[in-house]
């Protein structure tokens, strides 16, 4: 084979080689074989113009021999490299339908495999879920055929994350436990494809929250990744390893690791930065430094930046904007991908509970908690908890808010994430404040603000700090009108934004607004804290 020296120094991981040996191969004969080699090389060495001149010049000698099969290879990978490199889906979607017109004519081989897997990706990543399953089951089918352990491998992997996501989480765990197995063995043909299983198993397990087995796999591929000077590999790896230090509350590697891989994508895939910049755009809004987090996400698209984005205004007290962007979410999730509505679904039911909207906030609390029941893990149960306790207490039930906000609080405590625990804590304490049960809330404070201020987590100790005020000192309730403290009474009753309109017979618009002015005139985060003052002044019975 033309380039021979090049494709042993590819076995070996020795790219620099490589890509000499194939260039001096070309100098004395030009062959679509040691183009592809060179592609190869330059593949590993993130030089995306060398990868794309080389993998369309062997195309063309390919096609020129009449070597359709081999083509169509080629035009295969060009897809892949599109979408890598430059995150240029429809150049990738073209590349692919010239692949498959390629191989209409020729006999059933591993080409198609890898055709079908790349065309399952494709339909994955744009809610085309049937035929993602279907041409996963080719892929693997065709892997099992030619002896293509790649295939296999990739098959079923890409069949488990589809499985996950659409929450059949036992079956596509399955799935993806024994792709990677596969994926151990060391068998692959292309080194890449290893570690693309492994990627799929941590997808999958950050979807259902089993954190501590993402960090496992992570360092798997980061093993391979410094085995084969992978800087692509290690950007995703360092973007995951941020996301865990993130939920485990060591916010300083999780900013480490976020700069390291956006440093790393920079020099290797410049598409994917967008991605880290959004998870940094997270970290930065658990400091409470929200003006960053917008500045970093104003140019992500994309529903992790939606998401980012809703969060923030709801902690900037919109809690209106934070459903409109919470609803953008779930209309732009494809149907059967039920598990990736979870953390809209849960953001949510927060921000119609603070709009005071408890019927809408019920109906999606119904969803996420039957998703939550599917999947079974401690993380997903601790942010339903949080989420119905929320929506308890904004209807006024702060016995049952109580009993929910402390389950989740033992519950992200077992998941070791202190930032949402200390959250849990804290409207914990705000019911309990609303019961009278102040000594109990300032211990929960108490708690929640050693948490935050070790985290760096300003804005949420900032409102620590203020419930603590609450407990210590009983505030009058200065500055409300009489209107504003009939509604305020009303409030503290339980009653809705609806059922106060009904009740002084104006519009739910103008209750909205009444309720607004409250919030802003008492300096609380809620209607719920506000309910704990109008008890503590008198204005309204316990």
């Amino acid at each position: 084979m033309p380039g021979r020296d090049g494709w042993r120094a590819l076995a070996d991981g020795r790219w620099g080689d490589a890509r000499a040996a194939f260039e001096s191969a070309l100098r004395s004969e030009v062959s679509p074989e040691a183009l592809e080699g060179l592609s190869w090389a330059a593949w590993w060495l993130d030089d995306a113009d060398a990868v794309f001149d080389a993998r369309e010049r062997a195309l063309r000698l390919y096609k020129k021999r009449g070597e359709a099969a081999s083509a169509a290879r080629m035009a295969t990978w060009l897809a892949a490299d599109h979408l890598d490199f430059r995150g240029a889906l429809a150049v990738a979607n073209g590349w692919l339908r010239r692949a498959r017109r390629l191989l209409e004519d020729s006999e059933l081989g591993r080409d198609h495999g890898w055709l079908a897997f790349h065309e399952g990706y494709l339909a994955f990543g744009q809610g085309r879920t049937e035929t993602a399953l279907e041409l996963a089951a080719q892929a693997a089918e065709i892997g099992r055929r030619f002896d293509v352990p790649d295939l296999q491998m990739l098959g079923l992997a890409l069949r488990g994350v589809l499985l996950v996501t659409c929450a059949e989480v036992e079956e596509g765990m399955g799935c993806l436990d024994e792709a990677t197995a596969t994926a151990l063995e060391g068998e692959a043909t292309v080194p890449i494809s290893a570690a693309w299983a492994c990627c799929f198993l941590v997808t999958a397990c950050e979807a259902v929250r089993d954190y501590p087995r993402a960090f496992e796999w992570c360092d798997r591929i980061a093993e391979f990744s410094e085995r084969y000077g992978s800087t692509y590999m290690l950007g995703f790896c360092r973007t995951h390893y941020a996301s865990i230090h993130l939920w485990r509350g060591d916010w300083e590697a999780a900013e480490d690791a976020f700069e390291a891989a956006l440093a790393a994508y920079a020099q290797s895939r410049p598409s994917f930065v967008v991605g880290v910049r959004v998870g940094l755009a997270e970290l930065r809004r658990r400091q409470g430094r929200l003006d960053e987090a917008e500045e970093l996400l104003a140019d992500a698209s994309g529903i992790s930046a939606t998401l980012c984005r809703a969060h923030v205004a709801l902690d900037r007290g919109d809690a209106r904007r934070s459903v409109r962007l919470a609803e953008r979410i779930l209309r732009r999730v494809p149907e059967p991908h039920r598990l990736e509505r979870a953390p809209a679904l849960e953001l949510l039911v927060r921000a119609l509970a603070r709009s005071g909207d408890e019927a809408a906030a019920a109906a999606s609390l119904e969803e996420l908690r039957a998703l939550e029941r599917v999947v079974g893990t401690t993380p997903l149960s601790a942010a339903a908890d949080l989420a119905n306790g929320l929506l308890s207490a904004s209807a006024g039930d702060h016995e049952g808010a109580v009993q929910l906000l402390e389950e989740a609080v033992d519950g992200f405590v077992t998941s070791g994430a202190p930032f949402e625990a200390a959250q849990a804590r804290l409207e914990a304490a705000t019911s309990l404040i609303a019961l009278g049960r102040v000594d109990a809330a300032a211990r929960e404070i108490r708690v929640a603000l050693d948490k935050l201020e070790g985290l760096g987590a300003e804005g949420e100790a900032l409102r620590a700090r203020k419930l603590l005020d609450e407990c210590a000192e009983e505030r009058p309730l200065r500055g409300l009108t009489p209107r504003e403290e009939e509604v305020l009474r009303l409030v503290a009753d339980g009653l809705t934004n609806r059922r106060i309109a009904k009740r002084l017979v104006v519009s739910e618009h103008t209750v909205h607004r009444h309720v607004t002015n409250i919030l802003r005139k008492l300096d609380v985060p809620s209607r719920a804290a506000a309910a704990a003052q109008a008890v503590r002044s008198g204005l309204a019975r316990q």
